[in-house]
C-alpha cells in the first residue's frame, strides 16, 4: 500500500470516528475507501469493524458524562447487543450476500422513527405502563445488533431510533447509550472475525488510530448540539445513507 493510501484511510477512519459518535454511519466512509482502494467487500468490511473498536470505544468514553446512572441499562441492552453482534458475524461469513439487499429499508424505517419519535413519546407518556415497548426495545435492539455485526453502516442510526422511542431520556443521554451498544457489537463482532476470517490488519491498525482521535472530536462537538438539531442530523444522514447503499447496491 503507498503513502497515499495509508493517508486515505486515516482520513476516513478519522471522519468516520468523529460522525459514529454524534449519530453513527460512519462506516459509510471507511467502507468505500477500502473499496475504492481494492480491497474485497469482505476483507473491507471485517477490517473496517475491527478498526472501529477502539473509536467507538473512545466515544462512548467522550460521552460518560452522560451515562451517569444508566449503568442497569448499559448492562442489559449490553447482553442483548452482544448476542446479536456474534449472530450476525457469524451470518456474515456464512452468507455474506443475503442480508445487505434488505439494509437501505432498515435504514429508512429506522429514519421515520426518529422523524415521528417526539409524537410517539408523548403519546407514549400517558401510558401507566411501557412493558410491550419495552420488549420492543429489546428485540430492536437485537435485530440491530444482528445487522451491525453483519455490516454495520449506520446501526447508530437505527439504535437511535429505537432507544429515543423505547426510553423516556434526552438524546444526549441516549446518544451515548447508543455509543457503548454500538462498541459492544462491533467489539464482539471484531474477536469472531480474527478467529474465523481474513484481516487486513495495516488498514485496521490506522482506521484505529485515527477514529479514536475523531470519536473524541466528535464527543466534544456532538455535546453542543441541540436535540432538534440532532435530530434533524441523524435524519439526513439516515436518509443519505439509506440511498448510497442502494445507489452501491
Amino acid at each position: 500500500m503507498s503513502i497515499t493510501s495509508d493517508v486515505l484511510i486515516a482520513l476516513a477512519g478519522f471522519g468516520a470516528g468523529m460522525v459514529n459518535t454524534i449519530v453513527g454511519s460512519g462506516s459509510l466512509i471507511t467502507f468505500p475507501t477500502l473499496l475504492a482502494l481494492g480491497y474485497s467487500p469482505l476483507v473491507a468490511n471485517v477490517s473496517n469493524t475491527l478498526g472501529l473498536v477502539p473509536g467507538s470505544a473512545s466515544g462512548a468514553y467522550g460521552y460518560r458524562r452522560e451515562l451517569a446512572g444508566q449503568r442497569d441499562r448499559v448492562v442489559k441492552l449490553g447482553i442483548v447487543a452482544i448476542f446479536g453482534g456474534v449472530f450476525g458475524a457469524f451470518l456474515l461469513v456464512t452468507y455474506p450476500g443475503a442480508f445487505q439487499k434488505v439494509v437501505p429499508y432498515l435504514i429508512l424505517m429506522a429514519v421515520a422513527l426518529m422523524a415521528v419519535q417526539p409524537r410517539i413519546s408523548r403519546s407514549l407518556a400517558k401510558r401507566s405502563s411501557r412493558g410491550v415497548e419495552s420488549s420492543v426495545l429489546y428485540g430492536g435492539v437485537f435485530a440491530t445488533a444482528i445487522y451491525g455485526g453483519y455490516f454495520g453502516a449506520a446501526q447508530g442510526v437505527v439504535l437511535m431510533a429505537l432507544l429515543a422511542i423505547g426510553l423516556d431520556d434526552s438524546l444526549q443521554r441516549l446518544n451515548g447509550l447508543k455509543n457503548v451498544l454500538a462498541g459492544l457489537v462491533n467489539g464482539i463482532a471484531a474477536i469472531f472475525f480474527i478467529f474465523v476470517t481474513h484481516v487486513a490488519y495495516i488498514p485496521v491498525v490506522l482506521i484505529a488510530i485515527s477514529s479514536t482521535l475523531g470519536a473524541q472530536v466528535g464527543a466534544h462537538f456532538g455535546r453542543k448540539i441541540p436535540p432538534k438539531i440532532l435530530r434533524a442530523v441523524v435524519i439526513s444522514v439516515g436518509i443519505l445513507v439509506a440511498l448510497k447503499l442502494i445507489f452501491l447496491s
